[in-house]
């Protein structure tokens, strides 16, 4: 759902039964329906908000002053404008301005079935009794009013797909989806969304509804096609007509009592009788209870009730007699009329009331890509009736207002190219009722819109270069002078460089007579090492020659050195004993047989023992183990055990 500025910020989740919570419903919604006195109007606000829509078509002036201000500033932060007229130059100055500053007014945030109390709401009692009351052969006709990039257009086509089957949807359901967001449009006409974008969608609806391309999810084609997307401002142009569902979600609170007002008198006027209308949650109906009923405060679902349109006035069309001259001199002029439309050097485009293309000139056939077959086909499936402009809104507000509608400067493009037309939509009456016909004309202005912009640039590079050339010449003044003071300064720093150059030679000498003493240091060092990987190699051979088992332990009774004798007495390996506490190993030799003496050995710094201690070898045999323990000099000082088989000793 599309939300104008903060959305994300106002959005509230309801609590309590639907009854009781209907006072708390009314509090919360009152901003809406209740006038309060507002701000002091801000001169500087107002004329931007006109240069906008009189520029580019896009009316805010309906929307609250405070939430506009808000975003309206920040974009002004990040371009560093001062004020309004500051901020307004900029625009007319860079048109790329207004994309960036429309979405940040314009915040886009939306999902598939978001909120889905709502929507079960709405998938379990209002689309039921839509289609329950609504003949096969008549379309179910449906609206989301702010559709941002149509995740809410598709959740519909989900939910009446669902109710009715895919096949018979695609007969009896079309959904208009609309929204001032072109950007926001363009995304939504593809159809394609993230992983991530479809995480609230059950499983099996996105495994049927949408086809995996890559990284990308893309909604089925058939369906797509019934889901209509244009642009339409709800605040200016006129509502799509005989609807059966209208879904405007969380857009109503931005704007201010009387744009609320003309709203939801345009959703009355578009909805048939006992037809629904789909609220945002931040969103309420107070004053309108004798136009609409509510089917769910909770849910904000509401009912039309019947009457508060005035039925269209029919027209009387002239009758004439078959074969009478009146009927062949009308029938010669026709064929005059229509072959003057047809070569008229402007493209035109003729329409029935219902809609219906009933002419295309040669100029709009060879400007647009279309054909004779065209004629016949409702406008609104042509690509020509939302580009270059979205014309099915204005066509409905000119049939409504029964007045002519002009858009200026409609963007087209064709290929690299671009092209700029000025389109008249012109109701075509019979009578004091509603227009029988309407009249589009196109009128390529591409040359002169190309001329004024460039001669707007040439302008504005002319008094560019002026101020340049201007400030440019000052600048050489003071760069004359300032190059003056740098060559003395120069010379100055010349003179300093000489006699750093003189330092740095010293400080070279000095360096080299330390490199060489480093060096001398480097052979010592390396001479050193050299011994003492040798003692090394000397001691590990010793301890590795001693036949018997020969531990060393340290004060903390860690196991510091295990030589192959004990490896060869007791099965352990050294890598598997080194580091561990004495008394925590498990082989065959009690160790707490043993703790005395170490303990007196290094109280005394003498020599203990010998102690014989019944013990178990690595094969299992049962010896008696002779151990002597002798002070350890070494580092953090220590024991050193000295284990062998006492009956193999005294058998030798």
């Amino acid at each position: 759902m599309s939300k104008t500025p903060d959305a994300e910020n106002t959005d509230r989740e309801d609590t309590g039964d639907e009854q009781g919570a209907g006072a708390a419903e009314i509090a919360k919604s009152a901003e809406i329906a209740v006038p309060l006195p507002g701000p002091a109007v801000d001169q500087g606000l107002e004329g931007l908000l006109a240069f906008i829509r009189d520029s580019r078509g896009f009316d805010f002036t309906g929307y609250k002053r405070s939430t506009l201000d808000r975003r309206i500033r920040k974009r002004m932060v990040d371009v560093g404008a001062r004020d309004y007229e500051d901020y307004r130059d900029l625009l007319e100055t860079d048109t790329a301005e207004f994309p960036a500053l429309f979405n940040t007014i314009l915040i886009n945030v939306t999902s598939m079935f978001r909120d889905p109390d709502a929507w079960d709401l709405l998938q379990r009692e209002v689309v039921p009794h839509l289609i329950a009351d609504t003949s096969p052969e008549d379309e179910i006709r449906v609206w989301s009013a702010g559709c941002s990039s149509g995740e809410e257009a598709y959740s519909l086509a989900i939910a009446f797909a669902e109710a009715l089957g895919i096949e018979e949807a695609l007969k009896r359901v079309k959904i208009y989806a609309t929204d001032v967001d072109e950007e926001a449009l363009r995304d939504a006409r593809q159809g394609q969304y993230l992983a991530k974008d479809l995480e609230s969608l059950a499983p099996g609806l996105r495994e049927k509804y949408f086809e995996q391309h890559g990284s990308h999810y893309l909604f089925r084609a058939d369906l797509r096609r019934r889901v209509i997307f244009g642009r339409h401002d709800i605040t200016r142009d006129a509502p799509i007509s005989r609807l059966d569902l209208l879904v405007c979600r969380n857009t109503l609170m931005y704007f201010n009592v009387e744009a609320q007002t003309q709203i939801i008198d345009r959703f009355h006027f578009a909805l048939r009788e006992g037809r629904y209308l789909f609220l945002g949650k931040a969103e309420m109906l107070l004053s309108d209870g004798e136009r609409f009923e509510a089917l769910s405060i909770r849910q904000r679902v509401f009912r039309r009730r019947p009457g508060g349109s005035p039925p269209p006035y029919p027209t009387v069309p002239m009758k004439i007699r078959p074969g009478s001259m009146e009927s062949q001199t009308l029938t010669h002029t026709r064929q005059l009329r229509d072959l003057i439309l047809d070569a008229a050097p402007g493209a035109a485009v003729a329409l029935d009331d219902d809609g219906v293309v009933v002419m295309i000139n040669n100029e709009a056939r060879s400007e647009f890509g279309l054909t004779s077959h065209d004629v016949g086909r409702p406008f609104q499936d042509l690509e020509l009736s939302y580009r270059p402009a979205e014309l099915r809104s204005l066509i409905d507000q000119a049939t409504a207002e029964r007045r002519t509608m002009r858009t200026n400067g409609a963007e087209r493009r064709v290929g690299s190219g671009v092209q700029y037309f000025d389109i008249v939509i012109q109701p075509i009456s019979s009578g004091p009722g509603l227009p029988v016909a309407i009249n589009i004309t196109f009128t390529d202005v591409t040359l002169a819109t190309q001329l004024k912009a460039e001669v707007k640039q040439v302008r504005e590079d002319l008094e560019t270069a002026y101020e340049e050339l201007q400030s440019t010449n000052e600048e050489l003044e003071t760069t004359n002078e300032e190059l003056q003071s740098s060559i003395e300064e120069l010379e100055t720093t010349n003179e300093e460089l000489q006699s750093t150059n003189e330092e740095l030679e010293t400080t070279n000498e000095e360096l080299r007579s330390g490199n060489e003493e480093l060096e001398t240091m480097n052979d010592e060092m390396r001479l050193r090492s050299t011994d003492l990987d040798e003692a090394r190699a000397f001691l590990e051979g010793v301890v590795s020659s001693v036949a018997a088992g020969l531990v060393v332990i340290s004060s903390d009774m860690r196991t510091k050195s295990w030589n192959r004798g004990a490896a060869e007495l007791w099965g352990l390996r050294g890598d598997e004993v080194l580091g561990e506490d004495f008394f925590s190993l498990d082989f065959g030799l009690p160790t707490g047989g043993l703790r005395e003496i170490i303990e007196e050995c290094i109280a005394s710094g003498r020599r203990a023992g010998p102690v014989v201690i019944p013990a178990v070898n690595r094969i299992g045999r049962h010896i008696d183990c002779s151990v002597v323990c002798s002070p350890f000099d070494g580092h953090n000082g220590g024991v050193v055990l000295l284990m062998e088989d006492a009956g193999a000793t005294g058998g030798s």
